[in-house]
Order: structure tokens, then C-alpha cells, then sequence
């Protein structure tokens, strides 16, 4: 019987006050085909997939199970990721929850497009940054007017919701809102005009996600964290870096 030691992180949050558990299972012994956490020993992973940690240790990180695999002292270690518990809002009436159920609809069909568009821009950002400034103008000219006809497309086709839901994941995401992506990427008076045509569907480009302070958004972040811990939906990179604030 072999000993699989196994270190979990939980945060439970509430927009009012956060508050960190830290449990430490020990003598954890094989685990059967049921039990939801399965490892092998780390040398058994390929070694080409070995990270090293901020001390300098190897590590094995499981995407799927959302956790790391160690080795010390001749025991496997499993440091699971942080999983962060928000309490459900609690609803005034029925109209509020069925609100709730209504932007979780929403949120799987918007997921997709915004986890594409970020992967986008944080790649065109990035290649930005290793070229020179005659290399650079030159991929502004092939490259960040197809990324901007993509992020307004993206807002045409959806629906006036969507494109709220939208707009706040990339700001959540970016610490930018919309209309900065697009002034960034094309220009102040093409911005402003997409702003303008926004306000007209009834999505604020520059609205901020601010869910201590907006209904919506503390719905919204509920349901996010809600699906990245059941795994209805993967956390895209970086968002544990979001920290809500009064």
C-alpha cells in the first residue's frame, strides 16, 4: 500500500470578507478507480513535462485534476490547487434567481469567444513587445486590424446580454475595458464610434466588472467560480490573479 500525501488549498469567499482554510490530509492510502484524485510517482511522468517550483523543487502539474505532484523524502506529495467557494447571492425573489439561472446561459455561450479573443490579444501583445519599432509598425498594419474586426464581430453577433457578459470578462481578464482594447488596437475615434454604437444596444464599453459593487457582476463572479470548480468551464490564465474589493 503505498502512502500519497495530499496538501489542498480552499478559499471561501464572500464579497464581504474572505476568509482561508488550509487542510492537510495525511496517510492518504491508494487510491481505487472511484476516488476522485488518482497520481502516479513523479519519476513516472515524462521529464520533459517537469516544472520547477519558486524553491527549486520538480514538480508534475496535472491540468486535469488541477494540481501539482511532488516527490519528498521518497513519498508523493499532491498539492491540489486553491479552490475558491463563493456563497451563492442571496436572492430578493423569484425574479432574482431566475436572473442568476438566466446569465449561467449566457456565460457558456460567451465563454468560448472570450477565452479566444484573450488568448488573441495577449498573443498580438506579446509579439508586439519582441519586435522593433520598424518591425512593429509593420504588424500593426497586417495583424491588429484583423484581432479588432474579430472583437467587434464578436459583438455584433451577440445578444445584448452577451455582449455585456463579454465586455466584463475582458475586462476582468485585462484590467482594460473594451473600448481601451479597441482604441489600443485601432484608434480613439474608431473607440469612440464603437462606444457610441454600444451604448445604443445598451452595452457600456467602458463599464468596469465590479462585483462588490454591481448585482450582475457578483452574479456573475458566483457562477464563475461556481463552474471552474464543478468543471463546467477551465479557468482561463491568470484569473486567481482577480481580486474583488470593496
Amino acid at each position: 500500500m503505498r502512502s500519497i500525501f495530499v496538501l489542498i488549498g480552499v478559499k471561501i469567499m464572500k464579497f464581504s470578507k474572505i476568509v482561508c482554510l488550509f487542510l492537510f490530509f495525511l496517510g492518504v492510502s491508494t487510491f481505487g478507480q472511484k476516488d476522485s484524485v488518482v497520481a502516479v510517482p513523479l519519476s513516472q511522468y515524462p521529464q520533459e513535462l517537469l516544472k520547477t517550483d519558486e524553491f527549486g523543487k520538480k514538480y508534475y502539474y496535472d491540468e486535469r485534476q488541477k494540481m501539482r505532484v511532488y516527490e519528498i523524502n521518497g513519498e508523493t506529495v499532491i498539492v491540489m490547487d486553491e479552490l475558491v467557494l463563493v456563497n451563492k447571492p442571496k436572492f430578493n425573489n423569484q425574479l432574482d434567481r431566475n436572473y442568476y439561472f438566466f446569465l449561467n446561459k449566457k456565460l457558456y455561450r460567451v465563454y468560448p469567444l472570450f477565452t479566444t479573443a484573450l488568448q488573441q490579444y495577449r498573443d498580438i501583445q506579446a509579439e508586439m513587445n519582441n519586435l522593433d519599432s520598424k518591425a512593429k509598425r509593420k504588424y500593426i498594419r497586417d495583424r491588429q486590424n484583423i484581432l479588432a474586426d474579430q472583437y467587434e464581430k464578436q459583438l455584433r453577433d451577440l445578444t445584448t446580454t452577451e455582449g455585456q457578459i463579454f465586455a466584463k470578462l475582458m475586462n476582468r481578464a485585462t484590467g482594460k475595458n473594451v473600448y481601451e482594447i479597441i482604441k489600443e488596437l485601432r484608434g480613439g475615434w474608431v473607440a469612440f464610434w464603437w462606444n457610441v454604437k454600444g451604448k445604443v444596444a445598451d452595452i457600456d464599453l467602458k463599464e468596469k466588472y465590479d462585483p462588490h459593487a454591481n448585482r450582475t457582476d457578483e452574479y456573475l463572479e458566483s457562477l464563475l467560480q461556481s463552474n471552474w470548480n464543478s468543471g463546467y468551464l477551465q479557468p482561463y490564465p491568470g484569473a486567481k490573479d482577480f481580486k474583488v474589493y470593496k
